[in-house]
């Protein structure tokens, strides 16, 4: 029997294997994960099809496949225990092999690094790391010039090439963030205004309210859904925004579905939130617990990451002050969200000490003036600071 890839989507046309869960001989249930491919898109975990075991892997880590193409062959249970069979006496052998050859090793290398009681002394009294001093002597010991010479230029320290350079291969979603970040670039005609909000409002908010919230939605009661609420609610007065250029036509969205920016380990994945202007605080805050674990485990579908018509990055979860967004094609525009600072600021004439993010708007001129980009990002400094507005909806 043969493991094939899944169709992914439309669009998808080809896989790479990141990571085998299981190796040849290996035995597994039905529906048991055997393998990790990834698309442009998203990772997806290729399934067993009955219980059985891997009898040869077609497609190694690290290798593209076409959609349909042939991952691996598997046995039934029956060719598992003769696999195991020979699999456990290819390991014996090997181990067998292997103890002895670690035997004669450990013999040179003992040998060979030991050190003088000269030079021992030396390392210990100036707390020196042995393995970082580079030898002159062909066996690899250590002398006391080699150890002056470490003391003296101790950035010359003996790493190896994958220490200092290590050459990985971009990931399809990798190479696809950098492409469509570039096309963006090249594309929209990218301008990008600026604010501050002051988040005191809100914080009260947040204070009070939190108990409730989380015996009501069983969730906390974050930043995210205020500005998405504002978001939306500016989407709606100024259009322009939530729309798209398509070849010589600009395309109005009536719906709301808005991209929230997740930083994973391979990369920075949008998962978007459908039909956001239908939602309660409590839905946004449960929609972004869901897409944002999905998004670090790897288990984002197709239909989470697509459709999104604006979106909000929140570089101020890893401290960013400010920034300039580029925009998620083929979208028009992108909010910036950043680090909470108290700072001075002047209120009725007084100087006071507030809590105060900066807000910045990227978009795309092309489609939005000057003065939409700056009254929308207004709207949502004035939504922001006076959150009854967006709990009352008035």
């Amino acid at each position: 029997m043969e493991l094939i890839v899944p169709t992914l989507g439309e669009s998808i046309t080809e896989a790479t294997v990141s990571k085998w869960l299981k190796k040849v001989g290996d035995s597994f249930e039905a529906d048991e994960p055997l393998v990790e491919i990834e698309t442009d898109k998203i990772t997806v975990e290729v399934p067993a099809p009955n219980a059985g075991s891997i009898s040869e892997i077609k497609v190694h880590e690290g290798a593209d496949v076409n959609i349909g193409g042939v991952l691996a062959l598997l046995g039934d249970k029956k060719d598992q225990n003769e696999s195991s069979k020979i699999k456990k006496s290819v390991t014996e052998k090997t181990t067998k092999e292997t103890n002895k050859e670690e035997i004669v090793t450990t013999s040179n290398n003992g040998e060979s690094n030991k050190l003088s009681p000269a030079v021992k002394k030396l390392i210990n009294e100036n707390d020196l790391d042995s393995d970082k001093i580079i030898s002159s002597r062909s066996d690899g010991r250590l002398t006391k010039s080699d150890v002056f010479n470490f003391m003296n230029n101790p950035s010359m320290t003996n790493k190896t090439s994958k220490e200092r350079e290590e050459v990985v291969k971009m990931s399809k979603i990798r190479k696809t963030i950098a492409t469509r970040l570039k096309e963006s670039q090249n594309t929209a005609a990218i301008l990008t205004t600026f604010n501050e909000v002051d988040m005191s409002e809100i914080m009260k908010v947040r204070e009070t309210k939190k108990e409730d919230f989380m015996e009501r939605y069983n969730v906390k009661l974050g930043m995210m859904s205020f500005f998405v609420k504002a978001v939306v609610k500016s989407l709606q007065e100024f259009p322009a925004v939530n729309a798209e250029i398509r070849e010589e036509n600009i395309i109005y969205k009536n719906h709301f579905d808005i991209g929230i920016a997740v930083g994973t380990e391979k990369g920075l994945v949008v998962p978007v939130l459908k039909d956001a202007d239908t939602m309660t605080f409590g839905d946004i805050e449960q929609q972004i617990v869901e897409l944002s674990s999905k998004a670090k485990e790897g288990t984002l579908t197709l239909d989470d990451l697509t459709g999104g018509t604006f979106t909000i990055s929140n570089g101020g979860v890893y401290g960013s002050m400010l920034s300039t967004p580029i925009i998620n094609r083929p979208q028009s525009g992108i909010l910036g969200m950043h680090n909470i600072q108290k700072r001075a600021v002047v209120v009725d004439d007084e100087i006071v000490i507030r809590p105060m993010m900066y807000l910045a708007f990227s978009y795309d001129h092309r489609i939005i003036d000057g003065k939409e980009s700056v009254g929308f990002l207004i709207s949502i400094k004035n939504l922001l600071e006076n959150p009854s507005k967006l709990i009352l909806g008035v």
